[in-house]
């Protein structure tokens, strides 16, 4: 399977994720083509990177919106 090539913010995570698989396979089988392993290694911390950033976006996302809804409750309290 050849590396692909797409910039970081193109592939989305679900995809990411099914490629980091992949690699993980290939790294894992017993005839690992040794002239691709750094190559390989090199694309799947990429794909952990994009992830990570990922994941972090959207914790802070979900936090935010879950601090406007536990404001909206503390209005409603007002009332």
């Amino acid at each position: 399977m050849a590396p692909r090539k797409e910039p970081k913010d193109t592939i989305g995570y679900a995809e990411a994720v099914t490629e980091l698989e992949e690699i993980l396979d290939e790294l894992e089988a017993d005839d690992v083509d040794v002239d691709r392993l750094a190559e390989q290694v090199r694309r799947a911390a990429d794909l952990i990177e994009l992830c990570r950033g990922r994941l972090e976006k959207a914790q802070v996302e979900v936090t935010r919106i879950v601090a406007d809804l536990d404001a909206l409750d503390g209005d409603d309290e007002d009332e």
